[in-house]
C-alpha cells in the first residue's frame, strides 16, 4: 500500500491523503473545485466553473501518478444541490471518451467542504505503471 501526496498537497496540511494505490488500482481522495495552489480557495463562477475545475484537479492527480482519465474506472459524484445535475454532467462528460465512461454513484448532500458545489472521487487502475 502506498499513500500519496505531491509536496503542494503535503504542504495543505489537510487530514488525507491525495491518493493510495493499492496494487493496480489508484484511490482519488474527493476532490472540490479550488484555485490550483490554494486549497482553501474554490473557484468563483458557480457550478460550470467549479465542475471544470474539479475534473481539472482530478487529472492533475492522475497525471501526477502516470495515469488519465482513460485510466479511470468508478466515480462517485457529491452534488450540494441535485437540481444542478445536468450543469454538472455537461462539464463532467467532456473528460472521458464517450465509449468509456466509468461506472458512477451520485447523490445529493449537504455540508461539502468549503461550501462546494460538487466533489468528485475516482478510482483508476494503474497495472503496469
Amino acid at each position: 500500500m502506498q499513500f500519496i501526496n505531491t509536496p503542494a498537497a503535503r504542504a495543505t496540511k489537510l487530514p488525507f491523503s491525495q491518493a493510495v494505490r493499492i496494487g493496480d488500482v489508484l484511490y482519488l481522495s474527493g476532490t472540490l473545485g479550488n484555485v490550483p495552489g490554494k486549497a482553501m480557495e474554490l473557484v468563483p463562477g458557480g457550478m460550470e466553473a467549479q465542475a471544470r475545475q474539479t475534473m481539472e484537479n482530478t487529472g492533475a492527480t492522475l497525471a501526477e501518478n502516470g495515469l488519465s482519465f482513460r485510466d479511470v474506472f468508478k466515480c462517485t459524484v457529491m452534488l450540494a444541490d441535485m437540481s444542478q445535475w445536468a450543469a454538472f454532467n455537461a462539464i463532467y462528460v467532456t473528460y472521458f471518451d464517450p465509449d468509456r465512461l466509468p461506472a458512477r454513484s451520485a447523490f445529493g448532500t449537504n455540508g461539502l467542504a468549503l461550501g462546494a458545489l460538487v466533489e468528485v472521487e475516482c478510482c483508476a487502475y494503474a497495472g503496469g505503471r
